[in-house]
């Protein structure tokens, strides 16, 4: 699968001021958002939030910030050995057997649960991911009623329109206006999240249930879940590029202000990239599926992209700092 572009930035966002006293040089911008990070108890999934939450917490008093609380919505069921390092609240998985192997099932229902009991003080809610890192401090890239998100070039319902139409009705209006993006990332007001959070997770069950939109969709079926359900309550996303980038393909951090590590990074030591070969050198989440990377990962051999070379730096001061990081 193959992600082209680079990605243009929020100019007015970047920060000049340097080398001044922490008060003066505290972002005063937009209003805050709140963290919310599904996630399973799974050894995958644990070590790839420590770093997330790591990192959360060294952006999120710095100047371009709008970043508020942080929660780890947990759909397991019970508490884990995170409870204490990370702030978590427990919810549901669904019923056995409804996620059919389909584990993000689980997010849309997780969210309904957390909306509904957790008490929750900024007006906006950031939804991320376990591997995501932000590499910029994140401001509020929402506008009022206007949610933002990153437009994902494999999201295309204008040409899926026959299968959109089975949970989209012609009556709500055209195709096009349902949004080429997943719930992650997004940032949304808490009360527009609370009437489509139900909705997401009913139109992703249906989806599910239907053997040709499950096998159209496959793996980001619930990504399209949730761009319909948003459509049906006539919520339309501000697109921003600059939210996010995803090496290999995006070879540069510049602006950008997440980095989605779900690609393997595959490099011979010439530095040339070595996509679907495993390379000589390489860094893939998928490789520490049972437990956490090491600390101290070795750097990508001489030109590999800034972006690659900064995302296992990240990786290495986060897993340098957390302590206790081998035990788990």
């Amino acid at each position: 699968m193959h992600h082209k572009g680079s990605h243009s930035g929020s100019e007015e966002l970047y920060n000049p001021v340097t080398g001044m006293p922490d008060e003066v040089r505290r972002w005063k911008g937009g209003p805050k958002f709140h963290v919310a990070l599904t996630a399973t108890d799974a050894p995958y999934s644990k070590w790839q939030c420590r770093i997330m939450y790591y990192w959360y917490k060294k952006m999120k008093d710095m100047y371009g910030s709008d970043m508020g609380g942080f929660t780890r919505v947990l759909h397991s069921g019970k508490p884990d050995n995170l409870m204490e390092e990370i702030p978590t609240v427990v919810v549901d998985p669904l019923p056995e057997g409804l996620d059919r192997g389909y584990i993000v099932l689980n997010r849309p229902w997780a969210f309904v649960q957390w909306l509904e009991k957790a008490t929750i003080e900024e007006e906006y809610i950031l939804m991320a991911e376990p591997d995501h890192i932000f590499v910029n401090p994140l401001p509020n890239l929402a506008h009022g009623d206007h949610p933002a998100a990153f437009p994902f070039f494999y999201i295309k319902p204008v040409e899926n329109e026959k299968i959109i139409r089975k949970f989209y009705p012609e009556e709500k209006g055209p195709v096009a206006n349902v949004d080429p993006i997943g719930n992650s990332p997004v940032i949304i007001k808490k009360v527009i999240l609370e009437k489509i959070a139900p909705t997401w997770m009913n139109v992703s069950l249906r989806m599910k249930d239907d053997p040709e939109t499950d096998k159209a969709f496959g793996w980001v079926l619930e990504m399209y879940a949730y761009a319909v359900a948003s459509a049906l309550h006539g919520v339309r996303h501000i697109l921003r590029k600059d939210f996010m980038l995803q090496p290999p393909w995006d070879t540069e951090i510049g602006k950008n202000f997440i980095v989605h590590y779900t690609y393997g990074c595959d490099y011979n030591m010439k530095g040339e990239l070595t996509y679907g070969k495993i390379g000589e050198w390489r860094f893939d989440k998928r490789s520490y599926l049972r437990g956490p990377p090491p600390r101290n990962l070795p750097l990508p051999p001489p030109g590999v992209p800034e972006s690659v070379v900064r995302l296992v730096k990240m990786v290495n001061e986060a897993t340098a700092n957390i302590p206790g990081w081998d035990t788990e």
